[in-house]
């Protein structure tokens, strides 16, 4: 990680964003691969991924990890699980990611891709970038949908400083074809090494990843296009995903000095204590061994299993009338809840893309659906087993669940039950991916599950629904007029309650 420390600096001058100002009257292209090693820039742009403070606070806190229901507050900016925006802050909440991405992650890994081709190299390195390029545009598009992609970060490159926004399956096509091509361009090794916060340049977890990734887009697209999930979900199988804790595809962190090694999480979590354990969280988490785990008593600290009780969803700290004229009470003291355990709350602990438990779950759908052989069960309990498992692994200052913990879990309450093993399945990845609010939306949209009930606050904007997508930022309405005017148009209104292409 010492080495990330002097990365920083550096990419703090190469990528900064003051560059986009009087671009057209540059005679040098500051993003010339001669200026800094590609790794350094490679490093960089994983932990600007991973994201800061502003961000993480605003979307996948504020907002996804609330509307998800893995979270519950009473404070009016904790919009996400009332529905409705605030005047001022309405699109920075909604807009965060996109904000943050694409000056830096976009930017970083259109220019490292750049400097591969330029540098004649197709090997390892070229194929880890574009993996990691897959994953970058993956969050904003599922947010979005219609984004800008194909020409996406090229300002520095080719001078497109207004690129159109690509069809969201254009895109996930794309994607799809983008991992299968670079997880052939792995070799036996990389370069990398220190300069790859997530594997440490280990190109066996990269391919590993590629095609777990593959995976899980595949899946995105059982609404709206079974036949082409199947065909790819079949094909990463049998290509070889994540097989076990060790392949969990995170990024690392330290605390400090400067702000971007830091967890974003853990940078909320030290200004912004007022995230509560949800109802419905902890209704799942009923006889499993992660609520005393992952949670703690916001007043005392306490961990026992009885003090942890969950907030419910859509409160604040007085009374209204909901939209069914429903009376809902405020709470006054939101000190008797579960908030997130210290051992998480940490700035140094990774922050977590996709785990090998998630690729079991997964699996175990597969199997349903009848798309591979095997045993559902087979691949749930070892998806439930991992989840639970790598916990320690993530968190080192958490209690270690031990296997007759797990064992008890899926004899009793965690029991595989194949009359309703997809919901299960999909209840059980919801849990794995606490802290992943991210990638728990999405599969939410894409699933149903777990099964939540919308909250009726009246101010809210969605009449009484789960918001479906982001907005896009304001800017681009004048920033990029036409591009935006023809996303609009193809996608539907630029509303909380659109669809994208794979949630019709």
């Amino acid at each position: 990680m010492k080495k990330l420390l002097t990365i920083l600096f550096i990419g703090f001058f190469i990528f900064s964003c003051e560059f986009d100002e009087g671009f057209e009257e540059m005679n040098v292209n500051p993003a010339k691969a001669n200026q800094i090693e590609v790794g350094n820039k490679l490093a960089w742009t994983m932990l600007q991924t991973s994201g800061g403070r502003f961000e993480n606070w605003r979307n996948s806190l504020i907002l996804n990890s609330v509307l998800i229901q893995h979270h519950a507050t009473t404070p009016s900016y904790w919009v996400g699980d009332k529905y409705y925006p605030i005047a001022g802050y309405a699109n920075p909440y909604y807009t965060s990611l996109w904000d943050r991405n694409y000056p830096t992650a976009v930017k970083g890994i259109e220019d490292i891709i750049q400097q591969l081709k330029d540098e004649g190299n197709s090997g390892s390195e070229m194929g880890i970038a574009r993996i990691f390029r897959v994953f970058v545009y993956s969050r904003i598009t599922d947010t979005h949908g219609d984004i800008p992609y194909s020409e996406a970060g090229k300002g520095y490159i080719n001078g497109t400083l207004k690129p159109k926004y690509d069809a969201q399956e254009d895109i996930y096509m794309d994607m799809l074809k983008e991992l299968e091509e670079a997880a052939a361009q792995l070799g036996s090794s990389s370069t990398f090494g220190a300069s790859d916060p997530i594997f440490g340049g280990d190109t066996t977890k990269w391919k590993a990843w590629a095609n777990s990734l593959m995976l899980r887009h595949a899946m995105r697209l059982t609404k709206v296009d079974a036949a082409t999930a199947q065909a790819w979900a079949v094909k990463a199988i049998g290509a070889g995903t994540m097989t076990s804790n060790d392949h969990i595809a995170a990024v690392k962190h330290t605390d400090g000095p400067e702000g971007i090694n830091k967890n974003g999480h853990g940078e909320v979590f030290d200004a912004d204590r007022q995230a509560r354990a949800s109802a419905t969280m902890m209704a799942h988490l009923s006889g499993d061994p992660r609520k005393s785990v992952l949670f703690q008593r916001r007043s005392d600290g306490s961990q026992a299993v009885a003090d942890l009780v969950g907030m419910p969803n859509g409160r604040t700290s007085s009374g209204y009338t909901d939209l069914n004229g429903v009376a809902v009470p405020g709470i006054a003291d939101t000190g008797i809840y579960a908030e997130p355990a210290d051992a998480l709350r940490r700035k140094d602990v990774p922050m977590v893309f996709q785990t090998y438990a998630e690729v079991e779950f997964l699996k175990a759908e597969a199997v349903i659906r009848g798309w591979i052989a095997g045993d559902a069960k087979t691949h749930y309990d070892a998806g439930v087993t991992a989840a639970m498992k790598m916990l320690k692994q993530i968190y080192p200052g958490t209690t270690a669940i031990t296997q007759a913990d797990i064992d008890a879990y899926l004899a009793g309450p965690g029991a595989y039950d194949a009359s309703k093993g997809w919901e299960m399945c999909m209840n059980e990845y919801w849990k794995a991916t606490y802290l992943n609010h991210h990638e728990a939306w999405f599969n939410w949209r894409r699933t149903g599950y777990p099964t939540l009930t919308p909250t009726k606050h009246p101010s809210g904007v969605t009449n009484g629904k789960i918001m479906r997508r982001m907005f896009y930022p304001n800017s681009e309405a004048s920033t990029n007029a036409d591009n935006y005017a023809a996303a609009v148009a193809r996608q539907g209104a630029d509303d909380v309650m659109t669809r994208v292409w794979w949630d019709k």
